[in-house]
């Protein structure tokens, strides 16, 4: 949904770029965003925005080492509702529970996390992965993870394993702080140790999270509720296309609605179903035509084409090249 705007700036963030040392307004110029926007309580940024403020305050500090530097900035005063939420759980897996709940509110990603007997694992995964987040935000998530267990258990809790699409710059300074090395993944990736994961949170509160569960919902309920039809579309189609079904009558069922009704309201905002999909499999071309090794013939699969050929045709008429020499440009220009 990288249209919506759905992701609330808190007071907290000017409370980080004043302890980055860090001047919001030079911030906010750099990424071509209001200079009022944390003034109103209610400002909110799309996918795309949100990825323009933090390459502005990547731009702006100008240092790799800034996911480390925004760990030890991190305090209570600068938490979101929905993670304040998650300092006031027992422990670290009931914390992960609340924030894989309410993620969305506060990032365009998505929390995965599973609960052995012998660790716990988390996995962040972008909403739209057609867009490309700025690696200083993809690092951060690692060390905020690491940081929040700290916080609330007063104890220098460290991973067993940590990893990232992208590497840290300071590779040194990484495992000085977490604890391990950053080892190269598809995802954002930790795990902790089962001890680690139960250890006793000494902010745990569960009279301030019935005060935060309320608005968190409501706030939920807002979120699908404001949704465009193309939004609602394309993010179904994300889901659908590498099943090989990008029909607008299994959108429409995913969506719970008919093809008559959905074709009506994607019209109402100007558009057309077929303008959705080809946007939605040209992104997704680019995507795995930039990140991954798949041939011409395996992203046609994922893409729901029924040959490759249909594929090549398609991606020329959106591209006028085709997909080896855009790969050559995309990789190029990363």
């Amino acid at each position: 949904m990288a249209n919506q705007k759905a992701y609330f700036v808190s007071p907290g963030w000017k409370v980080l770029l004043h302890d980055l040392g860090l001047n919001a307004g030079a911030v906010l110029r750099r990424a071509d965003l209001p200079g009022d926007l944390f003034v109103y309580d209610k400002s909110a940024l799309s996918q795309e925005e949100y990825f323009r403020l933090w390459q502005g305050i990547d731009e702006e500090a100008d240092d790799p080492s800034l996911p480390l530097r925004i760990g030890a900035a991190v305090s209570v005063e600068a938490f979101d509702p929905p993670i304040f939420a998650a300092l006031c759980c027992q422990d670290l897996n009931a914390a992960l529970a609340r924030v894989a709940h309410y993620k969305r509110l506060i990032a365009p990603m998505a929390l995965h996390v599973d609960v052995s007997d012998d660790a716990t694992t988390l996995e962040l995964e972008w909403l739209d992965p057609t867009t490309v987040p700025p690696a200083s935000l993809v690092l951060t998530e690692l060390v905020f993870f690491v940081q929040l267990a700290r916080i609330a258990t007063r104890v220098r809790v460290c991973p067993l394993e940590a990893s990232s699409p992208c590497l840290p710059k300071q590779k040194r300074e990484f495992t000085e702080f977490l604890g391990v090395p950053v080892r190269q993944r598809e995802r954002i990736r930790l795990r902790f140790a089962s001890a680690d994961a139960a250890r006793p949170f000494l902010s745990a509160n569960e009279t301030m999270w019935a005060f935060f569960e309320t608005e968190l919902n409501r706030r939920l309920s807002d979120l699908t509720d404001s949704a465009t039809s193309q939004d609602r579309v394309h993010s179904a189609l994300l889901e659908l296309l590498p099943s090989g079904d990008g029909s607008i009558d299994a959108v429409a069922k995913r969506l719970g609605t008919s093809s008559r009704t959905l074709q009506r309201r994607l019209g109402a905002e100007g558009l057309k179903f077929q303008t959705v999909l080809d946007g939605t499999r040209e992104a997704l071309a680019k995507h795995y035509l930039r990140t991954s090794a798949l041939s011409g013939a395996e992203i046609s699969f994922l893409l729901g084409f029924e040959d490759p050929n249909s594929f090549f045709r398609a991606f020329n008429a959106w591209t006028g090249t085709t997909p080896e020499r855009a790969r050559s440009k995309l990789l190029a220009d990363n």
